[in-house]
């Protein structure tokens, strides 16, 4: 069976629309490092904690909130151009402005509510453990991730997206048999509301033990056969099988101690230099917050690479399971020129940017598949 061809047209937009998004990603960065900087040195972070004469709860709470609102005034045409206008121009959204400045909203109170609790508790432990903080805080961090990647699909996603059951009895049954052989419980299958703001397609596990859920995009359901669709669905499975969400959230507490060392080592290096009043001193978060996203960015190809192991291993359990090569390889092409993927990136793009492999790759392991098959 001839393999389907990447529609050429939709690669060189891909390539246009991931130009536009990383120089649009690294001006921001450039942006947000001036930003931080500029209230650290400037004075305007001690003059900011002066005003705020309050207990250190809500000077730490206030003085977050007004240092995030003040950047998202800053930062606002880049994120109306990365978030609205470049998808609108590629096809990736339909979404009217209204309805999008409302999930801006949303994902602004979301964000700030969270923040805000974040940083008041690492200030309670920096105040109060002033040795150990960096422990204390890594593990509540590490805790809070665990929490945050059970619940936000749960309770968050259908903020945004309608979930309903899908409508298809034999798809349903059909996945439902696929998550029994795969050992997965599984409650139903739902789909996910992206045709009213999106092109795009997505599919994950949603929830745990008796409330697990398969969920599908309807941009899926509408354009895969059953056959991709349980490809996909697979890969999923291969994901719960192998664990792969304790795996990174085990990986990523490992970067997130490394960072709160060097944060700690950094603060307590600062403090005399830069005339703080110890290390608990809120006017020090801008060198907290530059401190964590320059780890971040180094340590991102690491990160990166083991997710892109756990992806192939994936698709690999994919593969064995469904035993269908060809369905996997249809589906990989239908869903890189759907969600405008560049399909042959840099090598030093790939580390940078990907964590998961990118379409040449997972074509080639199919491919791989198939030989073997044929032997």
């Amino acid at each position: 069976m001839p393999e389907q061809a990447l529609n050429p047209h939709r690669q060189e937009q891909a390539r246009e629309y991931t130009k536009l998004t990383r120089r649009l990603l690294l001006l921001e960065l450039a942006l947000g490092a001036v930003f931080l900087l500029t209230v650290l040195l400037s004075g305007l972070s001690a003059g900011l904690r002066n005003v705020l004469e309050f207990p250190q709860e809500a000077r730490v709470a206030l003085y977050f909130l007004i240092l995030m609102l003040s950047y998202g005034i800053i930062s606002a045409p880049f994120s109306v151009y990365r978030g609205y206008v470049l998808p609108h121009r590629y096809g990736l959204s339909h979404q009217s402005w209204r309805s999008w400045l409302a999930d801006q909203a949303k994902e602004l109170m979301l964000g700030l509510a969270l923040g805000t609790s974040l940083v008041v508790v690492i200030y309670l432990f920096l105040e109060a453990f002033p040795q150990t903080w960096w422990l204390l805080a890594f593990a509540f961090v590490a805790l809070l991730s665990v929490v945050m990647t059970k619940l936000a699909p749960v309770l968050i996603l259908p903020l945004f997206f309608k979930l309903e059951p899908i409508n298809n009895a034999e798809l349903q049954q059909r996945l439902l048999s696929l998550a029994e052989r795969c050992q997965t419980r599984v409650k139903d299958v739902f789909q996910i509301g992206f045709s009213s703001k999106t092109s795009t397609g997505n599919a994950m596990l949603m929830g745990w033990g008796n409330t697990r859920r398969i969920a599908i995009s309807d941009t899926l359901l509408l354009h895969y056969t059953p056959e991709e669709i349980e490809v996909i669905m697979a890969h999923e499975l291969g994901h719960q099988r192998h664990r792969d969400i304790a795996r990174l959230i085990v990986a990523q507490a490992a970067l997130m101690l490394l960072g709160f060392y060097f944060v700690n080592l950094t603060l307590n290096w600062a403090v005399p230099r830069l005339d703080f009043n110890g290390i608990s001193d809120v006017a020090a978060f801008p060198l907290l917050a530059l401190v964590l996203a320059a780890l971040v960015i180094i340590l991102a190809p690491l990160d990166n690479a083991y997710s892109r192991r756990l992806e192939t291993a994936a698709d690999n359990y994919a593969l064995v399971t469904t035993d269908n090569p060809e369905a996997f390889a249809t589906m990989l092409t239908k869903l890189t020129d759907q969600n405008l993927a560049e399909s042959r990136p840099g090598r030093w793009a790939e580390i940078m940017f990907y964590d998961h492999p990118p379409y040449y790759r997972r074509l080639e392991l199919a491919r791989s598949y198939r030989r073997e098959e044929h032997r």
